[in-house]
């Protein structure tokens, strides 16, 4: 079968996500008709999790091809660049403070970036509530799309955006995501400047990490003076269930985890006491390296979907990287196979390279710092 051109081909992206929607935008800027389909039942149906920081080399590179870079400088948090680097003991090791007008990595919350990516798109673009089951049909094909409700769409070109667990995956690889070994409990923290004032000093406007080698603390503040913390552990997946705990045992998780705890700093340990509400379990997963697939004209992958890696600052930033390329790839391309070659040539070897480098990183999550990677205070501290 001849590959069609992507003006006239049905392209279906599944997971509306940063990274399926900076495609999909993409695509509509350049006349392409794209549809978007996502499980979440509406835009506004769960919590879109925490702060981004999206980076001069990637991230706001999609978003300038996107046409969005002013509107996404509208809302960032440059503050949020301010980064803390402490020990057990809550001592200050590293401090980096943003210099005026720096643009290099600013915050922007992820459903801040989420909601600026759907406004920016043609109305009906995205259709919620389609969870898919399956994708099937041959390699060189068009596909058949399964959703859970019983409904099903043909397509031309699926694109997996659909995260570390994809349904659009299996398609291309038998990989499945294995457990790194570090885990992660979120707490969330509300009206910071008032009710956690000590915090609030303690952490800045940006984030504060501090780890002893077992474990580790990450905080990191959100708009709207809410933070989240990130508590970072070696611990079996099944940890909870392993310590005669229920995911919703809020008060039996606190009082074991200030006993993993109790050599460290009382205003660090407050990061675990002090939170508002329930504690959200997040172990770590990862794809293996390097992750590849037998390329298909019909299939392809961007984002986690393709190389799920330890949450160190690049997931994001990968993704909409891939869903820029990816997208100016079908506009420059006269057919959907030649387009799909094009983006996997490019985006293969530099995600194999990238998860190289990070294959161990959640280890660094929780090691004690080097002194030889300690950089001075920055003065501005003081």
């Amino acid at each position: 079968m001849n590959s069609p051109t992507p003006a006239n081909a049905r392209i279906g992206i599944i997971g509306a996500g940063p990274g399926g929607l900076t495609c999909a935008r993409i695509l509509q800027q350049h006349g392409i008709p794209v549809t978007v389909y996502d499980r979440d039942p509406d835009a506004d149906s769960r919590d879109q999790g925490g702060s981004l920081d999206l980076h001069e080399e990637d991230g706001q590179l999609a978003l300038r091809e996107a046409g969005l870079l002013e509107e996404f400088f509208a809302l960032a948090r440059f503050e949020g660049q301010e980064m803390r680097r402490m020990d057990a003991a809550g001592r200050v090791l590293a401090h980096h403070l943003p210099d005026e007008g720096e643009r290099v990595s600013p915050e922007i919350d992820r459903g801040q970036l989420r909601d600026l990516l759907l406004r920016s798109l043609a109305p009906g673009t995205v259709q919620w509530g389609r969870t898919l089951e399956s994708v099937s049909g041959p390699a060189d094909r068009p596909r058949t799309l399964t959703f859970s409700d019983g409904t099903a769409a043909e397509v031309d070109l699926v694109i997996g955006a659909d995260g570390a667990f994809s349904r659009v995956r299996a398609a291309v690889s038998p990989a499945t995501p294995r457990y790194v070994g570090v885990s992660f409990l979120e707490a969330w923290f509300d009206d910071m400047d008032n009710a956690h004032p000590e915090l609030s000093e303690l952490v800045g406007r940006g984030s504060a990490h501090a780890a002893d080698g077992e474990r580790g603390l990450f905080a990191q503040r959100n708009s709207g003076g809410h933070m989240r913390v990130y508590i970072m552990r070696r611990v079996p997946v099944d940890w909870i269930a392993a310590n005669g705990l229920r995911p919703k045992d809020t008060e039996g998780i606190r009082a074991h985890l200030l006993r993993e705890y109790a050599a460290w700093s009382p205003r660090l340990r407050q990061m675990i006491s002090d939170n508002d509400g329930a504690y959200v379990d997040r172990p770590l997963f990862a794809l293996p390296v390097p992750h590849t697939w037998e390329h298909s004209s019909s299939v392809t992958l961007l984002g986690d979907a393709a190389h799920l890696m330890p949450p160190l600052g690049v997931g994001v930033n990968l993704a909409m990287l891939d869903a820029g390329e990816l997208a100016l790839a079908l506009v420059h391309s006269s057919t959907i196979d030649d387009a799909v070659r094009s983006y996997e040539k490019s985006m293969l070897p530099r995600s194999a390279e990238t998860a190289r480098m990070l294959e161990h990183g959640a280890e660094f999550l929780v090691a004690v710092p080097d002194p030889d990677d300690i950089e001075p205070l920055d003065h501005a501290q003081h």
